[in-house]
């Protein structure tokens, strides 16, 4: 395998030896493991650029096996504000820890786009925690191939305005229900975030009401 020079966000860290890092990445290319050697050391230059919650410029070369070697690492964004909102922080890592073993199953490049958008919302304290928990959760399922279903009820029936429907956890889809508490603005907010970016949907007023009850049905539906 020639060098591959490519942009990185760290998923996972694990000591190896007196001195080294085994690295879990995703990339735009895909998930990489790589060894980070000496980055414990106090002079390493290689620890700087793999820090959590950022996004570094990485060089990775030959190694062993799948096991490729990190000859070079430079931090171009580091999201320092996730830093500073403990329930912000506990997302991030819940993100990182999910994208690690999503891209194990489903090895996509995408996977890189979803992780930095979630950082750059974490990091934004104008953005809705509970608007990119739910844009993630979306994303999750439907890169695992299960996306959640916006038109039609479990029952096979289309989603009417009129109506309010539930989330059906067996059938993993909406169901018709008069006591249900997804109703047509529900919905269409649903709609708006499995098509658009993070950036985007930040500029939407009028959600804080509801995206509550959005995220909760994304997080139910991503947990399949």
């Amino acid at each position: 395998m020639k060098s591959l020079r490519t942009r990185a966000i760290v998923l996972r860290r694990t000591n190896y030896g007196e001195a080294d890092r085994i690295l879990q990445l995703i990339t735009p290319e895909g998930r990489q493991s790589v060894m980070a050697r000496g980055v414990r050391k106090e002079k390493s230059r290689l620890a700087g650029g793999i820090e959590l919650f950022a996004v570094s410029d990485i060089v990775i070369g030959q190694g062993k096996g799948e096991l490729g070697i990190l000859t070079s690492a430079r931090l171009v964004q580091f999201y320092r504000h996730i830093m500073e909102d403990y329930d912000r922080m506990q997302f991030a890592y819940e993100t990182l820890k999910r994208v690690a073993a999503a891209s194990e199953m489903v090895d996509e490049p995408e996977w890189y786009e979803v992780a930095q958008e979630v950082l750059m919302a974490l990091d934004a304290v104008t953005i809705e925690l509970d608007l990119t928990r739910t844009w993630f959760f979306m994303r999750h399922a439907a890169l695992l191939g299960h996306e959640l279903s916006l038109t039609r009820d479990v029952d096979g029936n289309r989603l009417s305005p009129d109506e309010t429907y539930t989330y059906d956890v067996s059938d993993q889809g909406l169901r018709l229900s008069p006591k249900g508490e997804i109703a047509a603005d529900h919905i269409k907010l649903l709609r708006l975030i499995a098509a658009k970016p993070l950036k985007a949907l930040a500029q939407i007023g009028g959600i804080h009401d509801i995206i509550h009850d959005c995220e909760l049905v994304a997080r139910q539906h991503a947990a399949i």
